[in-house]
């Protein structure tokens, strides 16, 4: 039987090692076949997988029990031909052992999270990660006998010294959302590595593995909602975890039982955009820049938040540690005399004419919202501000439009402002 995700490489021939390269053809020689002879890896529709006879059946059961590499699937929840090709060439644009793909970002956080906590043990988050990972912890985990405890982005000593005897968990994102806040990986390591069991975990999803490769720092585990620019076409939701081959394979296991996979023809369309990504990720990253340059100098403009400035406050860490900032750019509206913030941010967006209003990022297609209507509409400015969230910050998600386009938007609406 074909094994659609294996490597056919002579001997001889050298590995991919540029980003493009490893975004077309994964860890593999652009000529190995596919089933059929396919350019392109065949969706592998069907939910389960058949055997020739008893003795194949226990050919492979014999090497699922010991753990064994084998070239077949036998149940649509335990793998895909077609999702597992995708899972490699993740894999390697992060430099990991393997990855595993999840029906959505947030499955992908609360399955490995779930999967490496045992009750009765800790966990350490960032103020300044995905919302609603910290709603999980806070709720879910909390629930589940699971302690927990927040500290302050950037704040080191807070976290050496959150560290308990049970903990066994350090979850951040670099960049963070909104404020491209960026964890300086090394000493993150360095605090945490001494306690062997505990694992660390960086949601990477606006850095993309083209900018960031947090496992080679030395973290255990990086999530990607790949719903945004690793798809970047804004039509599935998808989520992946990759990290070591041993780490991976009893996170499969654990997936295995919750049931939380994607569909091949997902998978299809995510290894379609994976195709494109440095592609798109090195014209946004321009953009972006050119973006945060020009809203710096703006009158208009009270503050920009990107990590390609040097007025940011983690710009010597990113400089260090990044090969490119990323495509969003969160800025605040200076104050209009007489009108409230959030009216102000609001003419703005409503005067732009490229991007959308909508709360995703990394697509084709520029997206700009408020965070105060979007994502925290349901609290008062005060609560807002308490979690440093204000009513002029305005997050800006850039496309692949024309750098000149866009620029020239962003100075008619703020003349409007």
């Amino acid at each position: 039987m074909l094994d659609l995700t294996r490597t056919y490489l002579p001997e001889t021939a050298a590995l991919p090692t540029g980003p493009s390269t490893r975004a077309v053809h994964g860890p593999v020689d652009g000529r190995a076949p596919h089933a059929h002879h396919a350019l392109i890896t065949p969706i592998v529709q069907t939910a389960t997988y058949t055997f020739r006879d008893t003795a194949d059946l226990r050919q492979f059961m014999e090497a699922k029990l010991w753990g064994q590499a084998t070239d077949r699937e036998e149940y649509g929840r335990y793998g895909n031909p077609t999702v597992r090709a995708v899972e490699k060439r993740i894999a390697a644009l992060e430099n990991g052992g393997g990855a595993l793909i999840f029906p959505s970002g947030m499955t992908a956080v609360t399955n490995v999270i779930l999967a490496i906590l045992p009750t009765g043990s800790h966990v350490i988050y960032t103020d300044d990660c995905y919302r609603k990972t910290r709603q999980f912890c806070n709720t879910t985990l909390r629930r589940l006998g699971i302690e927990t405890t927040q500290v302050a982005m950037g704040d080191y000593d807070a976290l050496e010294q959150a560290i308990r005897p049970h903990t066994r968990l350090v979850i951040s994102e670099s960049p963070t959302n909104p404020y491209l806040r960026v964890v300086d990986l090394e000493r993150l390591v360095s605090i945490v590595k001494p306690h062997r069991r505990i694992k660390t975990i960086i949601d990477a999803t606006f850095a993309t593995p083209i900018n960031q490769n947090p496992l080679d720092f030395g973290v255990d585990l990086v999530i990607h909602s790949a719903t945004k620019y690793l798809s970047g076409h804004n039509d599935i939701l998808a989520g992946v975890v990759v990290g070591e081959a041993g780490l991976l394979h009893a996170l499969r296991q654990s997936q295995g039982v919750m049931g939380g996979i994607l569909d091949p023809h997902a998978a299809y369309l995510l290894e379609r955009g994976l195709k494109t990504l440095a592609l798109r990720v090195r014209q946004q990253n321009q953009t972006a820049q050119a973006v945060a340059e020009f809203l710096e100098t703006h009158p208009k403009v009270a503050r920009v938040w990107y990590p390609g400035l040097p007025s940011h406050p983690d710009y010597e860490t990113a400089v260090h540690q990044m090969r490119g900032f990323g495509g969003v750019v969160s800025f605040e509206i200076a104050p209009v005399p007489g009108e409230e913030p959030l009216h102000s941010a609001s003419r703005f967006i409503d005067a732009m004419t490229i991007p959308l209003i909508a709360p995703s990022l990394g697509g084709v297609e520029s997206l700009i919202e408020q965070p105060a209507l979007m994502s925290f509409y349901e609290l008062s400015t005060e609560e807002r501000l308490t979690i440093g969230i204000k009513d002029n910050l305005v997050r800006f998600a850039i496309g692949i439009e024309d750098a000149a386009d866009i620029l020239a938007d962003l100075a008619q609406a703020l003349a409007q402002v």
